[in-house]
């Protein structure tokens, strides 16, 4: 399959899933707090799609993928709200665990997508070469985000009240925000360790259309 159709797949499935989503979701004011990165990102990665060269930026397919795995998670805890998702309200139960995880995976995420789209932009459009600074910067871009999130939902918090309870998604725990950092670091140095081998090896592939 070309790349480019595999990419206009990924997009179609998690404009379908997205839509899907919208279908009775746990509560409307979450589901439009966490799925609106997705309703922001999507046009933009359009538009850079079809930009002509050589302001074009068409990412690898390895990093079209990691997005719209990201974009799932998403779009899921948007459906269910995160401290409901129901596989891991099973798993909760069945191990015994004091609270749903699945935000921990959504910030586990919210690291590992961000560093790998850094270190792409970075090697595309800047003059930072492969190695401990890329990684360096790429954590940085990661957590940067993170943080910026951890704002979002503070401001959330301040101006919804009660309405932002399931988008912060706290179930209580007072270092929420702290183990949503942490997830989001060891999602980047995950990264970092195990794939920019891959994502070099399509950065870098002949038949590839940049």
């Amino acid at each position: 399959m070309r790349q480019s159709n595999t990419h206009i797949w990924l997009l179609s499935f998690v404009l379908v899933a997205l839509l899907a989503s919208a279908i009775h979701p746990f509560d409307r004011t979450t589901w439009i707090l966490e799925v609106f990165p997705i309703i922001l990102t999507a046009p933009l990665l359009i538009w850079l799609w079809m930009r002509p060269e050589p302001a074009r930026l068409r990412f690898t397919t390895l990093l079209n993928t990691l997005i719209a795995l990201h974009g799932l998670i998403l779009i899921v805890g948007g459906h269910y709200s995160y401290a409901e998702v129901p596989l891991f309200n099973w798993l909760r139960d069945q191990l015994h665990m004091d609270r749903n995880y699945y935000d921990r995976v959504g910030h586990f995420a919210q690291g590992f997508v961000p560093a790998m789209v850094a270190r792409e932009v970075l090697l595309r459009k800047t003059r930072v070469e492969r190695g401990a600074v890329l990684t360096f910067l790429c954590i940085c871009i990661a957590m940067a985000i993170s943080a910026w999130y951890e704002i979002l939902e503070f401001v959330s918090a301040r101006t919804l009240g009660d309405s932002a309870e399931h988008f912060l998604g706290t179930q209580g725990d007072m270092w929420d925000t702290q183990w949503d950092m942490t997830m989001c670091f060891l999602g980047a140095l995950a990264a970092m360790a195990f794939l920019p081998r891959w994502q070099d090896r399509q950065l870098t592939a002949p038949d590839r259309k940049a």
